[in-house]
């Protein structure tokens, strides 16, 4: 469902154990930029009537998670503040094919690929956690998470061909794996 080729590793779950809470930042921070990657997406490929409609609700929707994660945060008592962000979106978003129609299928599945990280580490920390609030926050969270990757992989498969798009998929998603099994040095939701 996910198109992941690895799972979380154990080092993951001790940093969010050591570093819960700049976790959650940099989870506020995460939606942030699920909602720019959806602009972006919008404003660069406006003629792609089915795309833009799909790109605004996913920018609501990621701005919706913004919202709530701020609040989670203030809640607790937690200031949001900068952080300095993990390797792992970057290192995706150099892959991408420089020339259309490739640039886009790409755009589309690393956008993909990263909302399925998202959607699994969502599950992941609501069974890993033992605050029943961060329990039902997370879990609340998981199945927005998987739709949006189905979606941004079904836009994908309308760029090119069903076999082209998959082909490229499983490409990209080994990459995603290496770089997640590489991961980051400091608690991130992608490190």
């Amino acid at each position: 469902m996910l198109n992941l080729q690895s799972p979380t590793s154990d080092r993951w779950f001790a940093q969010v154990d050591a570093g819960l809470d700049e976790v959650l930042v940099d989870h506020a921070h995460c939606e942030k930029k699920a909602a720019s990657v959806a602009m972006n997406l919008l404003f660069s490929y406006v003629d792609h009537v089915a795309l833009a409609r799909a790109m605004t609700e996913i920018v609501v929707e990621e701005l919706e998670h913004f919202r709530l994660v701020l609040d989670l945060l203030e809640r607790r008592g937690i200031p949001f503040r900068k952080l300095r962000p993990s390797s792992y979106g970057q290192r995706l978003h150099e892959r991408i094919r420089r020339d259309e129609p490739g640039k886009a299928i790409d755009r589309l599945l690393v956008a993909g690929l990263i909302e399925a990280r998202s959607c699994e580490r969502f599950a992941l920390l609501a069974d890993h956690v033992s605050d029943p609030e961060l329990r039902d926050f997370y879990r609340g969270l998981f199945e927005s998470e998987a739709r949006h990757h189905a979606t941004y992989v079904r836009l994908a498969c309308e760029c090119a061909d069903d076999d082209s798009v998959r082909e490229r998929l499983l490409w990209l998603a080994a990459e995603e794996a290496a770089i997640i099994a590489e991961g980051d040095p400091f608690p991130r939701m992608h490190s």
